[in-house]
């Protein structure tokens, strides 16, 4: 559940929706946490409220990644929700629950929560919450398993620069980084309830590459608003993205034996470049639908140990249960140690990134069957492109928009081809 907080995720039916998520998850000692949006506190407030009305008590984690809050109900099999609206503005605000054991929700449990959230609408709740602030114990337990993840390795003589996005990473990403030896200037580090993702962060990384390249820092590492999400800079400046920073940690686990399966789990958003590159180290890749969620249940079902998403979700499964801003800042920087290598040489030759175009598509409404009409429009694309090439055609699930993407080995050919494909699209549904 996602909106404007000033207008649509207010306390009242926030309230009714933790009522209904305490119900079907579990309400003992159910677990909150938050980021540094100004909603956050009034809205948690509402989320023990609705699980004291479900006969149940919480623990108040605070403002916290939304790794720790899943780490937490991992390590307490307890419940939760996090209280953040990801990279969005600080007026939107949203909630993800987590079940006991810390995954995201599959969409059976999800329609239960929907059903009786639905039922719950517009009643009255008068319970008083019985409320344990865990704070302090949240945050120290998330940056301990984080440090711990190295094995006592360090990452001494790496100068680092990271933006926190004004966010849920502010404190616990400084505590991190420096424990274990680097050397590191903090970046946007000072939320103040309305700056989070502001200029800043994942979503706009300028003011970090500028200050990587002015600082002489090795990299630099930018977390968006709640913190499970990474994508990092060379110390060019230069941008990279989760499908490189997969791919760099793909090779180096397969190099140490320690990538189950051989295999690594991405999505269908993945670059072509990242494909062809693991399928030159022998590789295999299992494809899931876009969302960390789609990721986390394909891992667990081949029992596989690595996988994410091009916006910078990276799930370490045998470390964490979701995606981890941090967690994977720290296994890109050990890389970096431990090859002795810049981060842009190990990008370099870990893939070779292909043109991508993304392009949106308004639609009267989301027809039922896109690529049975589209079908001789990809094909030609298909041919044209002759092997070079791939297009991916999907509708969105929650907006009446067709979304196009097209790469190529040009981004002139790239998006020549997106700009045919959106006209048949218009043409066909608009």
């Amino acid at each position: 559940m996602r909106g404007d907080a000033r207008t649509e995720l207010t306390p009242v039916p926030v309230r009714a929706l933790a009522q209904a998520g305490a119900e079907i998850l579990g309400h003992r000692g159910f677990a909150v946490g938050r980021d540094t949006r100004a909603s956050g506190r009034e809205l948690a407030d509402a989320v023990h409220a609705g699980v004291a009305a479900a006969g149940g008590d919480s623990a108040d984690l605070g403002v916290v990644p939304t790794p720790a809050v899943a780490r937490w109900c991992a390590d307490h099999q307890v419940a939760g929700a996090m209280i953040s609206a990801s990279h969005n503005p600080w007026y939107d605000n949203g909630i993800k629950f987590f079940a006991p054991g810390g995954s995201k929700l599959g969409d059976r449990v999800q329609d239960e929560i929907q059903a009786r959230f639905d039922a719950l609408r517009g009643t009255e709740i008068e319970a008083i919450p019985t409320v344990v602030d865990a704070h302090d114990i949240a945050a120290e337990s998330h940056v301990d398993s984080v440090v711990a993840s190295l094995e006592g390795r360090s990452l001494a003589g790496l100068v680092v620069v990271a933006d926190a996005a004004n966010g849920a990473a502010y404190d616990v990403a400084h505590r991190a980084l420096t424990r274990l030896g680097a050397d590191v200037t903090m970046l946007h580090a000072a939320p103040d309830g309305t700056n989070i993702n502001d200029g800043c962060g994942s979503t706009h990384p300028e003011s970090l590459q500028a200050a990587v390249v002015e600082r002489g820092a090795d990299l630099g590492v930018a977390f968006d608003g709640d913190a499970d999400r990474l994508l990092a800079v060379d110390a060019d400046g230069r941008l990279i993205d989760g499908d490189q920073i997969i791919a760099m940690c793909a090779l180096d686990a397969k190099a140490r034996g320690c990538l189950a399966g051989d295999a690594v789990v991405v999505t269908v958003m993945t670059n072509l470049g990242f494909r062809r590159a693991m399928d030159d180290a022998g590789i295999h890749i299992v494809d899931t639908k876009v969302g960390d969620r789609h990721v986390l249940e394909a891992l667990d079902a081949g029992g596989y140990s690595l996988g994410g998403e091009q916006s910078g979700h990276v799930i370490f499964r045998e470390l964490a249960s979701t995606g981890d801003g941090l967690l994977t800042a720290v296994q890109l920087l050990d890389i970096v140690a431990r090859r002795g290598r810049s981060l842009g040489a190990l990008a370099d030759a870990a893939m070779t990134r292909l043109p991508q175009v993304l392009q949106n598509v308004r639609v009267a409404q989301r027809p039922a069957d896109v690529d049975g009409p589209l079908a001789p429009f990809i094909d030609a694309s298909l041919a044209r492109m002759a092997g070079r090439g791939r297009v991916l055609i999907r509708p969105s699930g929650t907006e009446p928009l067709i979304r196009v993407m097209v790469e190529a080995e040009t981004d002139a050919e790239a998006r020549m081809e997106a700009d045919g494909l959106v006209a048949a699209v218009e043409s066909l549904f608009g």
